[in-house]
């Protein structure tokens, strides 16, 4: 029998090790998965010594508050799997707790598996060292990860990205405008300003200042706002009632890939959305704004260590979709962009070729490819024992 622990924290990790267990099980059938697992990798088979949601926290104050909880869970998975110590040991996202666990089982002998790289290609890349030291294979959902990786010796496996597996290579717009009940001839704009508090009360006003730009040249435009949380919803409200009173706007909760799919135009707050717009095939403005104080530090210590902020540009190595950052992130700006897009069609087509080519590179059957990279080094590890 096949002894697999593994670890995810959020929701998104729940589901990738979901994916990746029935990925192994296929092709190791007797395999046995524990750890700390959400809903859906106990509904595909891992006995969960915790639930996942007992690592789901964000913020200082809060990490702060849980610390001393997190590190007894993580003393005890490390003194559970080092008495019957397991095959290989995944740790799934949740870089903080799973990086540090690997390392002591690493050194311990037990084989380990980081899925989901960290942001190190992009800011405190000494942190590759850290990550040599704890890992003995790193699974990436982006080409260029496993790049950075190679670079600085650390065996790597670039997997695909399981959004471009989920997501067809060519959307039905028709479907989604029908679901939303927006005409077949309407020009549609999407704004989202991202889906926590900080990000919707630095990008709101200006999105929809630019809205209002776009509207005076294009009075036919339609404005659809999908926000994540009742909280983010009510802000942008707020926004609006304040910054485009007579917007022709809707705003809704959730349902932002739908409304992203039945856009003309997405203008949106660098992140997974842009992932996600970029598979949707959605010609997009890319925009960010973080504190003053936060941007001041990352550009005058030289943090940031690539040439752009959105995943498109990263994944394309050129700028495809504008990007518009900080102090560029005018209303004036961020309208001339969108408006860009509207009236040149030309354009438009050319990002959607580049998105269509990136999504098929993207496109490489992420849990199987997952699970191939982990049973080979099972085997390995067990040929050498």
């Amino acid at each position: 029998m096949v002894k697999i622990a593994i670890v995810a924290g959020e929701a998104s990790g729940d589901l990738l090790g979901a994916g990746l267990i029935e990925a192994l099980r296929a092709r190791l059938p007797d395999a046995r998965f524990e750890g700390i697992a959400g809903p859906a990798m106990e509904a595909a088979g891992c006995q969960a010594w915790y639930p996942a949601e007992r690592l789901s926290v964000m913020g200082l104050v809060e990490v702060l508050g849980r610390l001393p909880e997190l590190l007894r869970i993580r003393r005890d998975l490390f003194q559970r799997l080092r008495r019957n110590p397991p095959d290989v040991f995944i740790g799934i996202d949740a870089p903080d707790f799973n990086l540090a666990l690997e390392r002591r089982l690493r050194a311990a002998g037990i084989p380990t598996v980081h899925y989901v790289s960290p942001s190190v290609w992009a800011w405190r890349q000494r942190r590759v060292r850290k990550i040599a030291r704890s890992v003995d294979l790193m699974l990436t959902l982006f080409p260029f990860e496993a790049d950075f990786y190679r670079r600085h010796g650390v065996e790597v496996r670039f997997v695909g990205h399981p959004l471009a597996d989920m997501i067809p290579l060519q959307v039905d717009r028709a479907a989604a405008r029908q679901h939303l009940g927006i005409d077949s001839g309407a020009k549609v704009v999407a704004l989202l300003p991202g889906s926590r508090m900080g990000e919707v009360a630095r990008l709101a006003g200006c999105m929809l200042s630019a809205a209002a730009l776009c509207a005076r040249a294009h009075p036919e435009l339609q404005f659809i706002a999908p926000l994540a949380t009742p909280n983010t919803r009510a802000l942008f409200e707020r926004e609006a009632a304040a910054q485009a009173p007579g917007l022709a706007l809707r705003v809704l909760s959730g349902q932002s890939r739908e409304v992203m799919a039945a856009a003309d135009v997405v203008l949106l707050a660098s992140g997974t959305a842009a992932l996600e717009a970029l598979l949707l095939k959605r010609p997009m403005v890319v925009t960010y704004r973080l504190s003053a104080l936060t941007f001041w530090i990352l550009k005058h210590l030289k943090m940031i260590k690539v040439p752009f902020y959105s995943l498109p540009n990263l994944l394309a190595g050129r700028e495809v979709a504008p990007e518009l950052v900080q102090d560029q992130a005018t209303p004036e700006a961020l309208s001339q962009a969108v408006l860009r897009l509207l009236d040149q069609p030309q354009a438009s087509r050319e990002m959607e070729e580049s998105f269509l080519a990136i999504h098929e590179s993207l496109r490489r059957d992420a849990s199987a490819s997952a699970a191939e990279a982990v049973a080979e080094l099972i085997a390995s590890r067990g040929t050498k024992r």
